[in-house]
């Protein structure tokens, strides 16, 4: 099983269409969504993390393409600059995957980044620029 991360981009026709739907019943993906921010009569933007096989996550790509969904991978990282960080915790309620967590034992920011969908929400939110993006 193949895992793979995209923002889709609706056009403002597109997102009353059960596109993630389509993509479990027709073609047999695990579909998780970590962000949405999608409004009738308006585009749409939804952050996802497909799971299934190499081809049946190609097809399902295909099939968005041809509904002219902008297709975008999640390619970029976010990294955190240790030495940097003050572990003030201000990235921490900001972070919608739980990427980011506070251990209240140590009082110390720790990182997971096989959970970070690339938001970005926490690099304008980091005081002390700790936090960000790599492509």
């Amino acid at each position: 099983m193949t895992k793979k991360k995209v923002l889709l981009k609706f056009p403002q026709n597109g997102v009353s269409k059960p596109f993630t739907y389509r993509l479990i019943k027709d073609y047999d993906l695990i579909v998780n969504i970590f962000k949405a921010r999608v409004t009738p009569e308006e585009t749409g933007e939804l952050w996802i993390e497909l799971e299934g096989s190499d081809d049946r996550i190609k097809k399902g790509l295909d099939y968005l393409k041809k509904e002219r969904i902008e297709i975008i991978p999640l390619e970029k990282q976010i990294e955190r600059n240790r030495e940097t960080c003050t572990d003030c915790g201000a990235c921490v309620s900001l972070c919608p995957s739980y990427a980011i967590t506070m251990d209240r034992k140590k009082w110390e920011v720790n990182f997971d980044k096989k959970k970070c969908i690339a938001c970005e929400l926490c690099v304008d939110a980091c005081p002390v620029k700790a936090i960000k993006v790599n492509f």
